[in-house]
């Protein structure tokens, strides 16, 4: 197996985690440009380490009709773009194993779609590219399935590798998050990542005027996901950031308001100073004798 990238040694050492943050999909040149700008002042203000993120290709819309992005091709020379302007690394996600070369010319990131996480194909094309790979935990799966996935990745020859937990089907339009699958996941060898916005989406939860449905979510919850993966020590988070959400044509109700992007942050930099997440309780289950100390820390 080859060895760790620098850029994925770099993800791992970053202190106290790194933000994956952007708006679900490319809207146009000038929106994700500016988007970037501006979160990368906030991020470089607080000094956290910023990977950008948006998306060339929603293959996965509740219908047919809803709006897409721009498609690989100009989406990647847009993202390059972004790149180069602003000297940030890339994530993107990819849908069939033809796109991996391509989009590992531009991405330094590439994202498997939870709906995709077992695909082998898919896991395979992506890591033969020495890019890092990003592996979102299926909304069907348990954690210890990605231990399998991230062992595909490594199979061929990529060490490089994240998994993300975005949440578990509960019911057939509601998602929730078990904390537990922050520390479960660390069995898959390699750094925890939480998307705390997809966590909060509700699918196909919403009726629309004249039939079907599309997905809604719970906004105000993207706080309490946050703080939650936080104080359990992953070591990076994902979030999907808009100017304008309620216009957002994706996924609008579960992007986080740019204006409350600092506010946000500075509160997950707080809990990450003071959580021991990362670290093991060790128990002792040796009984207690009279000579207890209460103000003992054991």
């Amino acid at each position: 197996m080859a060895e760790e990238s620098p850029f994925f040694q770099e993800l791992k050492a970053s202190q106290p985690f790194f933000l994956m943050a952007g708006p679900n999909v490319i809207q146009s040149e000038a929106h994700v440009l500016k988007m970037c700008r501006q979160i990368k002042a906030v991020t470089d203000s607080l000094g956290i380490k910023l990977v950008f993120k948006s998306s060339f290709d929603k293959a996965n819309r509740t219908s047919a009709a809803s709006f897409r992005g721009p498609g690989m091709e100009e989406g990647l020379r847009i993202l390059k773009r972004v790149k180069d302007t602003f000297n940030v690394p890339i994530i993107t996600d990819i849908h069939e194993p033809w796109q991996a070369e391509a989009v590992a010319q531009v991405a330094d990131i590439i994202q498997i779609p939870a709906f995709l996480c077992r695909q082998t194909d898919l896991l395979v094309a992506a890591a033969k590219t020495g890019r890092v790979i990003q592996i979102k935990k299926g909304q069907f799966c348990a954690p210890s399935v990605m231990r399998n996935s991230a062992d595909k990745c490594r199979a061929a020859g990529n060490p490089n590798v994240l998994v993300c937990e975005r949440g578990t089907m509960f019911g057939y339009s509601d998602l929730i998050v078990d904390p537990r699958n922050f520390v479960a996941m660390r069995d898959a060898g390699c750094p925890v990542t939480a998307d705390v916005t997809h966590a909060l989406q509700q699918p196909a939860g919403r009726p629309l005027e004249g039939g079907g449905v599309a997905s809604g979510g719970l906004r105000d919850m993207i706080p309490a996901i946050a703080r939650t993966a936080v104080a359990c020590g992953v070591d990076g988070i994902f979030m999907e950031v808009h100017d304008d959400p309620t216009t957002s044509p994706v996924d609008g109700p579960t992007q986080w308001p740019l204006r409350h992007l600092r506010r946000l942050l500075v509160e997950l930099l707080d809990i990450a100073r003071a959580t021991r997440g990362r670290q093991d309780f060790h128990l002792d289950l040796t009984p207690v004798g009279e000579d207890f100390d209460p103000q003992a820390v054991g």
